[in-house]
């Protein structure tokens, strides 16, 4: 993996696919047919995100590693 932010993973019946959501970045998910595809798409999207973001110079959030739910 190359990206050290959290990414969350979960079965959508309504798309059936999975959804690969990065809470850190706003608006930045991806889908896929198996899990890992989801994995592997995200990934890409990341990185999109990141460069799309220095290109428009905004800031870009450090990765804070596991996230806490109440």
């Amino acid at each position: 993996m190359s990206s050290k932010y959290e990414i969350i993973i979960y079965w959508s019946q309504e798309d059936q696919a999975f959804i690969a959501e990065v809470p850190e970045l706003s608006g930045c998910m991806a889908d896929g047919k198996t899990y890992q595809e989801a994995v592997a798409n995200v990934e890409i999207i990341i990185k999109e995100w990141i460069e799309t973001a220095t290109e428009l110079g905004r800031p870009i959030p450090e990765p804070r590693g596991r996230l806490l739910f109440a």
